[in-house]
């Protein structure tokens, strides 16, 4: 076990910041505990697991694996040192509250970009629940115990492994041909795609997008994790435009297009202007049943 302390410069909220990172309730990467937060992580050093904890002197770290000594070397960055929400300027009173209710939100960063990108195309064009049961289902059958003292944590799968995954496997986790056929190829692109962790926004998203079946959306949902991409707008999105125009404007039904306006006087901070709405605006009233659930595995 290794430590570390590190001190916020400012109020901090441990987990709204980390919170992002956890794929559902039942994650096997991740657990909430009176302790504070575990996470574990396949760096490139190897699997490591990491406690964080807020304590007087700031967020108290503790380590274990191989990936230990890399784990707490970034954990400033992880924990948002490099995030700058001072950068952000509220131009609606909605936004103004949010910012001011949320002073310790700061944008995580993992420095590993598989770890976000992988959950995120288990996420394309299905249900919040379905995508969450396939992670869950795929670290339990075929990722690592984590290391450290914390029973059933989970570390994901090495690039080899998640190409190795039959077929059959893929469909009782309910993940359909195009979502792990989109994985595999991103795995053997491993490498390449890692380095996109340390460009830019726009170079980090071209990087992805050379792989077939990533797209703005998959592209906006990890990189604002693994790059803490404070302007990484998630485009394509069912939910999230209509829930913006309505905590903005008061309307229904606002698309893309409308999103992207209403975002606009927040360009490099559009992600944090959407947190922010996220944490704190009312979501539009319903007005049709929620999709079923579908269970590939059961065909």
């Amino acid at each position: 076990m290794a430590t570390r302390t590190w001190t916020p410069p400012g109020p901090y909220d441990l987990g709204r910041t980390l919170g992002v990172l956890a794929r559902g309730p039942g994650d096997p990467a991740y657990r909430v505990t009176d302790g504070g937060i575990w996470r574990s992580s396949r760096t490139p050093a190897g699997p490591g697991t990491l406690h964080v904890r807020p304590t007087t002197a700031g967020i108290e770290a503790e380590s274990w694996g191989p990936g230990a000594t890399w784990l707490l070397d970034n954990l400033p960055t992880l924990l948002g040192s490099k995030d700058a929400p001072e950068r952000f300027t509220p131009r609606h009173r909605l936004l103004h509250e949010a910012h001011r209710r949320n002073p310790g939100l700061r944008l995580a960063r993992t420095g590993l970009v598989l770890e976000s990108l992988i959950p995120a195309i288990l996420e394309q064009k299905v249900t919040s629940d379905e995508a969450y049961r396939a992670w869950r289902l795929l670290l339990q059958r075929h990722g690592d115990e984590a290391p450290g003292p914390l029973a059933g944590l989970r570390v994901m799968p090495d690039p080899r492994t998640w190409t190795s995954i039959p077929t059959w496997e893929w469909h009782k986790a309910g993940v359909d041909a195009k979502r792990s056929s989109t994985i595999i190829r991103a795995a053997r692109a491993a490498t390449r795609l890692e380095e996109a962790a340390a460009m830019d926004d726009h170079q980090a998203a071209a990087r992805l997008q050379a792989i077939p079946g990533i797209g703005p959306w998959t592209t906006a949902e990890t990189l604002q994790r693994s790059n803490g991409a404070a302007d990484a707008v998630t485009t394509g999105d069912l939910h999230l435009p209509k829930i913006i125009g309505y905590a903005l404007t008061g309307a229904r039904g606002t698309d893309d297009e409308g999103m992207l306006e209403l975002l606009a006087p927040y360009e490099g901070q559009r992600h944090r202007a959407c947190r922010l709405i996220l944490l704190t605006a009312p979501v539009p009233p319903r007005r049709a049943p929620r999709f079923p659930v579908g269970d590939i595995a059961r065909l």
